[in-house]
């Protein structure tokens, strides 16, 4: 016997399956890992074609309640945030264990991390870094660093990096391996000892290239953190953006209040 999903009978059937099976997995009756039945079977249980099934998943699918093994069946996806900690990634504590804040906060989450330099190149600023830097977004003012990160060969975030091409030039900044403690301590020896960050967080959907390299189902944004470091004169001397997957990623601050 076909068991009737959901409510909205006005709806088409495949979304009216998506509705009853994502009930089932927020109420546990589909635990995290756990298989889901084939299409065929779903097809059968509903009394629908099993193309309707098909996009019935891909519904879920795309929600990312759900992700798909080749040859395995689609399975219910385990929720996991890797937290980028805001307040003290970049301690000094924190640096002298020779990790890098992304390194760090993965292997504090019990995830190896890898990092793909993917371009350092001098180049024209976007507006906002330039605003920022005190550049001109009008020459090839600064150095653009991009990296993409991954925790268990997962895509999860993208950063671009601007520093003053008058000052990065010439020095290891500009090369792929900028040396011990990383291009903090390049920062540091000309002059630029980090005091505060800002942090300016907003969420939005990805550009094409953004959910490419992220690897995004349709419909999942990222967030963006637009970090600026400023150093013991109040003075910006850093800049980058992190382009999270909203999917993968949460935001941890513990601030003290004054």
């Amino acid at each position: 016997m076909a068991t009737t999903p959901g409510s909205s009978s006005n709806q088409p059937p495949s979304r009216r399956i998506a509705e009853e099976l994502r009930a089932a997995i927020e109420s546990g009756r589909f635990a995290a890992g756990e298989k889901l039945p084939s299409e065929r079977a779903l097809a059968q249980q509903y009394g629908a074609a099993r193309n309707t099934a098909r996009e019935a998943i891909r519904i879920l699918s795309e929600e990312g309640l759900v992700t798909a093994r080749h040859g395995s069946g689609v399975f219910v996806r385990e929720p996991q945030r890797l937290f980028r900690f805001g307040s003290d990634r970049y301690s000094r504590s924190n640096r002298e264990t020779g990790l890098t804040p992304f390194r760090l906060e993965a292997r504090r989450q019990g995830k190896e991390a890898r990092i793909d330099v993917v371009g350092i190149t001098r180049e024209r600023p976007p507006r906002d870094i330039a605003e920022r830097l005190g550049v001109s977004a009008d020459e090839e003012s600064v150095l653009h660093r991009e990296n993409h990160y991954f925790a268990d060969d997962e895509p999860v975030q993208i950063v671009s990096t601007y520093l003053r091409w008058a000052e990065a030039e010439g020095t290891p900044l500009t090369q792929p391996r900028t040396g011990k403690d990383g291009i903090y301590g390049r920062l540091e020896e000309l002059g630029h000892v980090m005091t505060r960050v800002r942090d300016e967080i907003t969420a939005r959907m990805p550009t094409p290239a953004e959910a490419e390299v992220l690897g995004l189902l349709s419909g999942v944004p990222v967030i963006e953190v637009l970090h600026t470091s400023l150093d013991q004169e109040s003075e910006p001397f850093e800049v980058s953006r992190y382009v999270h997957r909203a999917d993968l990623t949460g935001l941890l601050y513990e601030l003290s209040v004054e």
